[in-house]
Protein backbone atom coordinates (compact mmCIF):
# COMPACT_ATOMS: atom_id res chain seq x y z
CA UNK A 1 0.00 0.00 0.00
CA UNK A 2 1.14 3.56 -0.73
CA UNK A 3 0.73 4.58 2.93
CA UNK A 4 3.33 2.01 3.90
CA UNK A 5 5.55 3.45 1.17
CA UNK A 6 4.98 7.00 2.43
CA UNK A 7 6.09 5.95 5.90
CA UNK A 8 9.23 4.19 4.66
CA UNK A 9 10.21 7.08 2.40
CA UNK A 10 9.67 9.67 5.14
CA UNK A 11 11.79 7.55 7.48
CA UNK A 12 14.55 7.29 4.87
CA UNK A 13 14.57 11.07 4.34
CA UNK A 14 14.71 11.76 8.08
CA UNK A 15 17.61 9.34 8.48
CA UNK A 16 19.53 11.08 5.70
CA UNK A 17 18.87 14.66 6.75
CA UNK A 18 21.41 16.06 9.22
CA UNK A 19 20.27 19.66 9.43
CA UNK A 20 23.06 21.25 7.38
CA UNK A 21 20.64 23.15 5.10
CA UNK A 22 16.99 24.16 5.57
CA UNK A 23 14.79 21.08 5.33
CA UNK A 24 12.78 22.62 2.47
CA UNK A 25 16.00 22.84 0.44
CA UNK A 26 16.95 19.26 1.30
CA UNK A 27 13.51 17.97 0.31
CA UNK A 28 13.62 19.80 -3.01
CA UNK A 29 16.98 18.23 -3.83
CA UNK A 30 15.84 14.79 -2.70
CA UNK A 31 12.74 14.79 -4.90
CA UNK A 32 14.68 16.28 -7.83
CA UNK A 33 16.96 13.23 -7.67
CA UNK A 34 14.00 10.83 -7.25
CA UNK A 35 11.71 11.45 -10.21
CA UNK A 36 9.28 8.62 -9.37
CA UNK A 37 7.29 10.73 -6.90
CA UNK A 38 4.30 12.69 -8.21
CA UNK A 39 3.14 15.97 -6.69
CA UNK A 40 0.59 14.26 -4.42
CA UNK A 41 3.22 11.77 -3.21
CA UNK A 42 5.71 14.57 -2.49
CA UNK A 43 3.12 16.49 -0.50
CA UNK A 44 2.18 13.42 1.55
CA UNK A 45 5.80 12.49 2.32
CA UNK A 46 6.84 16.05 3.12
CA UNK A 47 3.88 16.42 5.46
CA UNK A 48 4.87 13.33 7.41
CA UNK A 49 8.45 14.59 7.73
CA UNK A 50 7.48 18.05 8.94
CA UNK A 51 5.09 16.58 11.50
CA UNK A 52 7.93 14.40 12.76
CA UNK A 53 10.09 17.47 13.42
CA UNK A 54 7.19 19.25 15.12
CA UNK A 55 7.62 16.90 18.09
CA UNK A 56 10.99 18.55 18.74
CA UNK A 57 12.98 16.83 21.47
CA UNK A 58 10.08 14.63 22.60
CA UNK A 59 10.21 10.84 22.16
CA UNK A 60 14.01 10.90 22.12
CA UNK A 61 15.31 7.48 21.18
CA UNK A 62 11.99 6.27 19.81
CA UNK A 63 11.79 4.46 16.50
CA UNK A 64 11.44 6.99 13.67
CA UNK A 65 8.42 5.24 12.18
CA UNK A 66 6.63 5.27 15.54
CA UNK A 67 7.39 8.94 15.95
CA UNK A 68 6.09 9.77 12.45
CA UNK A 69 2.77 8.03 13.22
CA UNK A 70 2.51 9.71 16.64
CA UNK A 71 3.21 13.09 15.07
CA UNK A 72 0.48 12.54 12.51
CA UNK A 73 -2.02 11.82 15.28
CA UNK A 74 -1.06 14.90 17.33
CA UNK A 75 -0.53 17.44 14.53
CA UNK A 76 -3.53 16.67 12.35
CA UNK A 77 -7.11 17.50 13.29
CA UNK A 78 -9.14 15.62 10.71
CA UNK A 79 -9.42 11.97 9.75
CA UNK A 80 -6.69 10.95 7.32
CA UNK A 81 -6.08 7.82 5.29
CA UNK A 82 -2.41 7.60 6.32
CA UNK A 83 -3.24 7.31 10.01
CA UNK A 84 -6.26 5.12 9.31
CA UNK A 85 -3.94 2.65 7.60
CA UNK A 86 -1.32 2.56 10.37
CA UNK A 87 -3.38 3.29 13.52
CA UNK A 88 -7.13 3.16 12.83
CA UNK A 89 -7.97 3.31 16.53
CA UNK A 90 -6.08 6.63 16.77
CA UNK A 91 -7.64 7.96 13.59
CA UNK A 92 -11.07 7.38 15.13
CA UNK A 93 -10.34 10.00 17.82
CA UNK A 94 -8.10 12.37 15.84
CA UNK A 95 -10.64 15.22 16.10
CA UNK A 96 -10.42 15.29 19.91
CA UNK A 97 -8.67 18.25 21.61
CA UNK A 98 -4.90 18.02 21.83
CA UNK A 99 -4.85 17.54 25.61
CA UNK A 100 -7.15 14.52 25.23
CA UNK A 101 -4.95 13.02 22.53
CA UNK A 102 -1.70 13.49 24.47
CA UNK A 103 -3.30 11.95 27.56
CA UNK A 104 -4.63 9.01 25.52
CA UNK A 105 -1.16 8.01 24.25
CA UNK A 106 0.83 9.24 27.27
CA UNK A 107 2.73 11.91 25.32
CA UNK A 108 4.64 14.45 27.45
CA UNK A 109 4.24 17.81 25.71
CA UNK A 110 6.83 19.44 27.99
CA UNK A 111 9.56 17.38 26.32
CA UNK A 112 9.11 19.18 22.98
CA UNK A 113 11.09 22.24 24.14
CA UNK A 114 13.17 21.14 27.14
CA UNK A 115 14.77 24.47 28.16
CA UNK A 116 12.11 26.33 30.20
CA UNK A 117 14.72 27.98 32.44
CA UNK A 118 16.33 29.63 29.40
CA UNK A 119 13.16 31.37 28.23
CA UNK A 120 12.40 35.08 28.40
CA UNK A 121 9.99 36.20 31.08
CA UNK A 122 6.27 35.91 30.52
CA UNK A 123 6.18 32.95 28.14
CA UNK A 124 3.37 30.48 28.73
CA UNK A 125 5.11 27.11 28.35
CA UNK A 126 1.91 25.19 27.66
CA UNK A 127 0.85 27.51 24.84
CA UNK A 128 4.39 27.75 23.54
CA UNK A 129 4.84 23.98 23.30
CA UNK A 130 1.39 23.56 21.77
CA UNK A 131 2.24 26.09 19.04
CA UNK A 132 4.76 23.68 17.52
CA UNK A 133 1.91 21.47 16.33
CA UNK A 134 0.58 24.25 14.07
CA UNK A 135 2.07 25.85 10.95
CA UNK A 136 1.95 29.66 11.41
CA UNK A 137 0.03 31.89 9.02
CA UNK A 138 1.48 33.83 6.12
CA UNK A 139 1.45 37.53 7.02
CA UNK A 140 1.56 40.46 4.61
CA UNK A 141 2.15 44.13 5.31
CA UNK A 142 0.31 46.49 2.98
CA UNK A 143 2.54 49.34 1.82
CA UNK A 144 1.42 52.99 2.10
CA UNK A 145 -1.23 53.97 -0.40
CA UNK A 146 -1.88 50.40 -1.59
CA UNK A 147 -4.56 49.22 0.82
CA UNK A 148 -7.67 49.62 -1.34
CA UNK A 149 -6.01 47.91 -4.33
CA UNK A 150 -4.70 45.03 -2.20
CA UNK A 151 -8.03 44.38 -0.47
CA UNK A 152 -9.84 44.45 -3.80
CA UNK A 153 -7.42 41.90 -5.28
CA UNK A 154 -7.79 39.68 -2.23
CA UNK A 155 -11.56 39.71 -2.52
CA UNK A 156 -11.60 39.15 -6.28
CA UNK A 157 -9.11 36.28 -6.01
CA UNK A 158 -11.17 34.43 -3.42
CA UNK A 159 -8.47 34.33 -0.72
CA UNK A 160 -9.68 33.46 2.78
CA UNK A 161 -7.93 36.24 4.68
CA UNK A 162 -8.00 38.02 8.03
CA UNK A 163 -6.88 41.51 9.01
CA UNK A 164 -5.30 41.24 12.49
CA UNK A 165 -4.07 44.85 12.27
CA UNK A 166 -4.75 47.92 10.13
CA UNK A 167 -2.24 47.17 7.36
CA UNK A 168 -1.69 43.49 8.12
CA UNK A 169 -3.16 40.53 6.24
CA UNK A 170 -3.10 36.92 7.45
CA UNK A 171 -3.46 34.06 4.97
CA UNK A 172 -2.99 30.28 5.12
CA UNK A 173 0.71 29.52 4.83
CA UNK A 174 0.48 27.79 1.45
CA UNK A 175 -1.24 30.73 -0.30
CA UNK A 176 0.18 31.55 -3.75
CA UNK A 177 0.62 35.29 -4.16
CA UNK A 178 2.96 35.87 -7.10
CA UNK A 179 0.28 35.77 -9.78
CA UNK A 180 -1.99 38.19 -7.90
CA UNK A 181 0.24 40.82 -6.28
CA UNK A 182 3.34 42.80 -7.03
CA UNK A 183 5.36 41.58 -4.05
CA UNK A 184 7.43 44.35 -2.36
CA UNK A 185 5.68 47.01 -4.44
CA UNK A 186 2.11 46.60 -3.18
CA UNK A 187 2.79 44.54 -0.10
CA UNK A 188 5.64 42.91 1.79
CA UNK A 189 5.72 39.34 3.08
CA UNK A 190 6.49 40.03 6.74
CA UNK A 191 5.47 38.29 9.94
CA UNK A 192 2.85 39.89 12.17
CA UNK A 193 5.31 40.74 14.95
CA UNK A 194 8.08 41.71 12.57
CA UNK A 195 5.73 44.43 11.35
CA UNK A 196 5.59 45.86 14.89
CA UNK A 197 9.27 46.06 15.87
CA UNK A 198 9.73 49.62 14.54
CA UNK A 199 6.49 51.05 15.92
CA UNK A 200 8.52 53.49 18.05
CA UNK A 201 9.42 55.34 14.83
CA UNK A 202 5.79 56.35 14.42
CA UNK A 203 6.11 58.78 17.35
CA UNK A 204 6.06 62.26 15.87
CA UNK A 205 8.42 63.78 18.46
CA UNK A 206 11.11 61.08 18.23
CA UNK A 207 13.22 63.00 15.67
CA UNK A 208 13.18 66.76 15.14
CA UNK A 209 15.61 66.80 12.22
CA UNK A 210 14.38 67.06 8.60
CA UNK A 211 16.70 64.17 7.61
CA UNK A 212 17.44 61.05 9.66
CA UNK A 213 20.57 58.96 9.10
CA UNK A 214 19.57 55.32 9.50
CA UNK A 215 21.87 52.30 9.52
CA UNK A 216 20.24 48.88 9.18
CA UNK A 217 23.37 47.01 10.18
CA UNK A 218 22.22 43.38 9.77
CA UNK A 219 19.92 44.09 6.86
CA UNK A 220 19.54 40.55 5.43
CA UNK A 221 16.70 40.65 2.89
CA UNK A 222 15.87 44.27 3.78
CA UNK A 223 12.46 43.83 5.40
CA UNK A 224 13.20 46.18 8.32
CA UNK A 225 14.72 48.75 5.95
CA UNK A 226 11.57 48.80 3.80
CA UNK A 227 9.50 49.12 6.97
CA UNK A 228 11.63 52.06 8.19
CA UNK A 229 11.37 53.64 4.72
CA UNK A 230 7.58 53.33 4.78
CA UNK A 231 7.37 54.92 8.25
CA UNK A 232 9.94 57.72 7.85
CA UNK A 233 9.35 58.46 4.18
CA UNK A 234 11.49 61.16 2.58
CA UNK A 235 13.24 61.91 5.89
CA UNK A 236 15.31 58.72 5.74
CA UNK A 237 18.97 58.63 4.72
CA UNK A 238 19.52 54.89 4.60
CA UNK A 239 22.65 52.78 4.90
CA UNK A 240 22.50 48.98 4.87
CA UNK A 241 25.13 46.35 5.57
CA UNK A 242 25.40 42.60 5.91
CA UNK A 243 28.00 39.88 6.00
CA UNK A 244 27.97 38.76 2.33
CA UNK A 245 27.83 40.51 -1.02
CA UNK A 246 25.25 37.98 -2.26
CA UNK A 247 22.84 39.10 0.48
CA UNK A 248 23.19 42.75 -0.51
CA UNK A 249 22.82 41.83 -4.17
CA UNK A 250 19.42 40.25 -3.47
CA UNK A 251 18.52 43.21 -1.28
CA UNK A 252 19.35 45.58 -4.14
CA UNK A 253 16.84 43.81 -6.40
CA UNK A 254 14.19 43.96 -3.71
CA UNK A 255 14.81 47.66 -3.05
CA UNK A 256 14.43 48.39 -6.77
CA UNK A 257 10.92 46.88 -6.74
CA UNK A 258 10.10 48.65 -3.46
CA UNK A 259 11.08 52.04 -4.90
CA UNK A 260 14.09 52.61 -2.62
CA UNK A 261 16.62 54.29 -4.90
CA UNK A 262 18.90 56.38 -2.70
CA UNK A 263 20.88 54.44 -0.12
CA UNK A 264 24.40 53.29 0.71
CA UNK A 265 25.48 49.69 1.24
CA UNK A 266 28.61 47.85 2.28
CA UNK A 267 29.71 44.36 3.27
CA UNK A 268 30.88 43.86 6.84
CA UNK A 269 31.22 41.08 9.40
CA UNK A 270 30.17 43.01 12.48
CA UNK A 271 31.17 40.16 14.78
CA UNK A 272 34.81 40.80 13.81
CA UNK A 273 37.03 43.18 15.79
CA UNK A 274 38.28 44.90 12.60
CA UNK A 275 34.92 45.15 10.81
CA UNK A 276 34.05 47.89 8.35
CA UNK A 277 31.80 50.63 9.74
CA UNK A 278 29.81 53.50 8.19
CA UNK A 279 31.41 56.91 7.73
CA UNK A 280 29.82 59.34 10.16
CA UNK A 281 27.62 58.74 13.15
CA UNK A 282 23.99 57.62 12.86
CA UNK A 283 20.82 59.01 14.37
CA UNK A 284 19.13 55.61 14.22
CA UNK A 285 20.69 52.15 14.22
CA UNK A 286 18.52 49.09 13.63
CA UNK A 287 20.14 45.83 14.72
CA UNK A 288 18.09 42.76 13.80
CA UNK A 289 20.75 40.58 15.37
CA UNK A 290 21.77 37.09 14.24
CA UNK A 291 20.16 34.77 16.77
CA UNK A 292 18.98 31.23 17.43
CA UNK A 293 15.74 31.97 15.57
CA UNK A 294 13.89 30.11 18.30
CA UNK A 295 10.84 32.35 17.94
CA UNK A 296 10.35 31.05 14.39
CA UNK A 297 10.79 27.33 14.97
CA UNK A 298 7.12 26.50 14.45
CA UNK A 299 7.80 27.50 10.81
CA UNK A 300 11.03 25.51 10.63
CA UNK A 301 10.63 22.74 13.23
CA UNK A 302 13.74 20.92 12.01
CA UNK A 303 15.78 23.67 13.68
CA UNK A 304 14.24 22.81 17.05
CA UNK A 305 15.00 19.13 16.47
CA UNK A 306 18.71 19.71 15.80
CA UNK A 307 19.27 22.55 18.27
CA UNK A 308 21.81 22.18 21.09
CA UNK A 309 21.56 24.24 24.28
CA UNK A 310 25.20 25.37 24.13
CA UNK A 311 24.33 27.39 21.02
CA UNK A 312 22.43 29.94 23.16
CA UNK A 313 25.62 31.19 24.82
CA UNK A 314 27.45 31.17 21.48
CA UNK A 315 24.83 33.43 19.89
CA UNK A 316 24.77 35.73 22.93
CA UNK A 317 28.54 36.15 22.71
CA UNK A 318 28.24 37.00 19.00
CA UNK A 319 25.51 39.53 19.74
CA UNK A 320 27.68 41.19 22.38
CA UNK A 321 30.50 41.57 19.85
CA UNK A 322 28.16 43.02 17.22
CA UNK A 323 26.58 45.63 19.49
CA UNK A 324 30.01 46.52 20.85
CA UNK A 325 31.08 47.39 17.31
CA UNK A 326 27.99 49.30 16.25
CA UNK A 327 26.85 51.31 19.28
CA UNK A 328 29.89 53.65 19.16
CA UNK A 329 28.56 54.73 15.73
CA UNK A 330 25.42 56.16 17.38
CA UNK A 331 25.11 59.93 17.77
CA UNK A 332 24.33 61.51 21.12
CA UNK A 333 20.55 61.66 21.24
CA UNK A 334 20.38 58.81 18.73
CA UNK A 335 18.09 55.78 18.91
CA UNK A 336 19.29 52.17 18.97
CA UNK A 337 16.77 49.41 18.24
CA UNK A 338 17.83 45.87 19.14
CA UNK A 339 15.73 43.03 17.69
CA UNK A 340 15.80 39.23 17.79
CA UNK A 341 13.44 36.47 16.73
CA UNK A 342 14.51 34.55 19.82
CA UNK A 343 12.67 33.43 22.96
CA UNK A 344 15.86 32.91 24.98
CA UNK A 345 16.61 35.25 27.89
CA UNK A 346 20.37 35.41 27.21
CA UNK A 347 19.68 36.81 23.73
CA UNK A 348 16.96 39.20 24.93
CA UNK A 349 16.87 40.59 28.47
CA UNK A 350 20.47 39.50 28.96
CA UNK A 351 21.55 41.65 26.03
CA UNK A 352 19.54 44.60 27.37
CA UNK A 353 21.48 44.37 30.64
CA UNK A 354 24.77 44.13 28.71
CA UNK A 355 23.97 47.23 26.61
CA UNK A 356 22.93 49.29 29.63
CA UNK A 357 25.95 48.29 31.72
CA UNK A 358 28.65 48.60 29.03
CA UNK A 359 27.37 51.57 27.01
CA UNK A 360 25.13 53.33 29.53
CA UNK A 361 22.33 53.74 27.02
CA UNK A 362 18.93 54.59 28.45
CA UNK A 363 16.30 51.94 27.86
CA UNK A 364 13.10 53.50 26.54
CA UNK A 365 11.10 50.29 26.14
CA UNK A 366 11.45 46.56 25.64
CA UNK A 367 8.90 43.93 24.76
CA UNK A 368 8.62 40.25 24.01
CA UNK A 369 6.19 40.11 21.09
CA UNK A 370 4.50 36.75 21.61
CA UNK A 371 3.47 34.99 18.43
CA UNK A 372 2.64 31.52 19.68
CA UNK A 373 -0.95 32.53 20.44
CA UNK A 374 -1.42 34.28 17.07
CA UNK A 375 -0.02 31.69 14.61
CA UNK A 376 2.91 34.08 14.21
CA UNK A 377 6.59 34.32 15.13
CA UNK A 378 7.74 35.46 18.57
CA UNK A 379 10.17 38.38 18.59
CA UNK A 380 11.93 40.66 21.05
CA UNK A 381 12.58 44.38 20.67
CA UNK A 382 14.40 46.86 22.90
CA UNK A 383 14.69 50.60 22.18
CA UNK A 384 17.50 52.72 23.66
CA UNK A 385 18.58 56.34 23.49
CA UNK A 386 22.14 57.62 23.82
CA UNK A 387 22.17 60.49 26.30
Amino acid sequence: MRYHSYLNTAKKIIEKYKGEVPFAVFLKRYFAASKKYGSKDRKQIAGRCYNFYRLGKAMAGADIADKIITAEFLCEQFSCEFLNFHKPEWNNIITKPLDKKTAFIGFDIEKIFPWPDELSDGIDMQQFNTSFFVQPDLFLRIRPGKKNAVIKKLQESGFAFKTPAADCIALPNNSKLDTVFEIDKELVVQDYNSQKVLDVLKKEDLFDEPLISVWDCCAASGGKSILAFDILGSKIQLTVSDIRESILSNLKKRFAVAGIKHYKSFVSDLSSADCKLPTGNCQLIICDAPCTGSGTWSRTPEQLFFFKEKMIAAYAAKQQQIVSNIIPQLQTGGIFIYITCSVFKKENEGMVDFIKEKFHLQLLQMELLKGYDKKADSMFVAVFIKK
